[in-house]
């Protein structure tokens, strides 16, 4: 991996999103991130509140 095409922020990102992809756990993701509000969480990942929320909704059950 070459260290000049990468950054820590695009990794953290990339990681967050491989997890929520995987897993459809955005509370996960939202803790692992830090994010006090799951909107600031949805917004970083670039998915659509709607499904997000629906996805995250139906896992706990």
């Amino acid at each position: 991996m070459d260290r000049a095409a990468y950054g820590t922020h695009s990794l953290r990102r990339t990681k967050v999103a491989l997890l929520y992809k995987k897993t459809g756990n955005l509370r996960a993701c939202q803790l692992l991130l830090g994010h006090t509000k799951l909107e600031s969480t949805v917004r970083y990942l670039g998915v659509d509140v709607d499904d997000a929320l629906e996805l995250s909704e139906a896992l706990e059950l």
